[in-house]
This record gives C-alpha cells, sequence and structure tokens, in this order.
C-alpha cells in the first residue's frame, strides 16, 4: 500500500468517527429504585452495541415523577407503579403511543440471614417478634403503597403500622433489615435477591398480592426523542427481556 493510499484510508475512518460520534446521544433515564442492577446491566450492552450512553437516575418514582413535573431533563420514566406514569400523562409529559407496561414483580417478606426475626408467616410482624418493620414509604413509594396494600388485605396494617419505619425507597428498607435496623421489611423480591445479608422469611402469593406493575415512557419534552425511543425498543426486545428475568422481574410479552 503506498503512501497516499493509506493517508486516504486513515482521513476516511477518522471522518467516519467523527460522523458515528455526532450521531451519539445521551439519554437520560428516571428509573425505580428497585431496577438499578437490571438496567445497568442492559445499559452496558446497549452502549457498547450503539455507541449512544445512558445515564441514570434511580430513586423512588414517586420521587422521579415530581422531579419530572418540576421540569427536569429526563427523557424515559420507568416506573415501578402505573399511578406515577397516570399523573405525568394527564399533565401531558408523556408521549403516549411509548408507553408500555413491561414489567411486574412480587413482594417477600425478609429477615437478616443472622439472627434475624424468625418469622414463619405473615401474621407474625403483627407479634413481638417484630418491633420495627422497614418498609419505603407506604403513602407514596410504590414498594411501600403495595405492601400496605397487602397487609391491609390480610387485616395486619393496624396491628403493624405503629411499628412501620418509612425509608425513601425499596433500597433503603432493604438496608435498614441488612444493618439490623428493623427486625423485618416487606421488599420486592428482585432486591431480595441481590442482598447476600438477608433471607426470605415468606413469599407473597400472587393471590394474595396487589397488581404490581412496571410502565416506561419516553417523555414529551425530551431533547433525545428518537435515542429515547430506540433506547425504549431495546428494553422490549428478547435480549433486554432475559436480563430482567434474571434478576427475577416477571416480563410482560
Amino acid at each position: 500500500m503506498n503512501k497516499l493510499s493509506h493517508t486516504l484510508r486513515l482521513l476516511i475512518l477518522t471522518a467516519f468517527c467523527h460522523v458515528v460520534s455526532a450521531a451519539a446521544a445521551t439519554v437520560t433515564v428516571f428509573a425505580a429504585a428497585s431496577l438499578t442492577d437490571s438496567l445497568k446491566e442492559i445499559a452496558l450492552g446497549y452502549e457498547k452495541q450503539t455507541g449512544d450512553k445512558v445515564v441514570f437516575n434511580f430513586g423512588a418514582s414517586s420521587f422521579l415523577a415530581r422531579q419530572i413535573e418540576e421540569g427536569a431533563p429526563a427523557d424515559i420514566f420507568f416506573s415501578a407503579d402505573e399511578a406515577r406514569m397516570d399523573g405525568l400523562e394527564k399533565k401531558g409529559l408523556i408521549v403516549k403511543d411509548t408507553r408500555k407496561s413491561r414489567l411486574s414483580n412480587s413482594l417477600v417478606i425478609v429477615v437478616a440471614s443472622e439472627k434475624g426475626a424468625a418469622i414463619e408467616s405473615p401474621k407474625d410482624l403483627a407479634t413481638g417478634k417484630v418491633k420495627r418493620l422497614a418498609l419505603a414509604e407506604p403513602k407514596t413509594v410504590p414498594a411501600g403503597v403495595y405492601a400496605k396494600e397487602y397487609l391491609q388485605k390480610q387485616n395486619l396494617w393496624t396491628s403493624v403500622e405503629a411499628k412501620v419505619i418509612p425509608t425513601e425507597n425499596v433500597r433503603a428498607a432493604l438496608a435498614a433489615v441488612e444493618a439490623g435496623n428493623a427486625d423485618a421489611g416487606i421488599v420486592y423480591k428482585t432486591d431480595a435477591a441481590i442482598s447476600k445479608r438477608i433471607k426470605v422469611a415468606c413469599e407473597v402469593p400472587s393471590k394474595d398480592s396487589p397488581a404490581i406493575s412496571y410502565p416506561m415512557a419516553a417523555i414529551k419534552e425530551s431533547r433525545k426523542l428518537d435515542a429515547a425511543k430506540r433506547f425504549l425498543m431495546h428494553l422490549e426486545s428478547d435480549a433486554a427481556g432475559r436480563v430482567f428475568e434474571r434478576f427475577g422481574f416477571i416480563v410482560r410479552k
């Protein structure tokens, strides 16, 4: 290869790299705390595949929805319940035709792995075995709302309400049990699966569980709407579904 031909190839390659770089976008996703590990893994593969960058803001869905309402620069909202997404849709803040209910989950009662409370059934939460019960904030945070709904259905809420330690999100409720600051907690099955410091004392049967749903949608004011739609399409893919399933989520086809 002569020197001119080599130089020409380098120029073409450089120009191509600039085009790819210019086309790449950064997508900001506001997502429920319970999605942290699965979404990070999915995004890692997506970034390598597309060149786009995915940035996350994880937290309680109620808090994230309020941030979006106040104008925070989000491109996608991935909520742990339909109510928060409904609120944004009513205010005209999401692109309605991008909204999809992607996942479901289940609830579990957890205790510390070592010297944890001896819980054999949900009714034990109302006994002296449990003095402090960690829940995500039951008034606003989806995991806490679901937990309260379940406890009410089991006629246990009035007996345990005074024991509740409300936390900012489901991961914080898990951490409270891990640290020994609560005798028990109610969290998603997916969160319990990532911790070696807790054990599942009871699983909530599907017949007793609230309808847990994780919708996702693009934000109407997104400055990267096309890129947001591309990432949403990837989240709907079979490859992403397999990752969600591996982390314990129930994938809606």
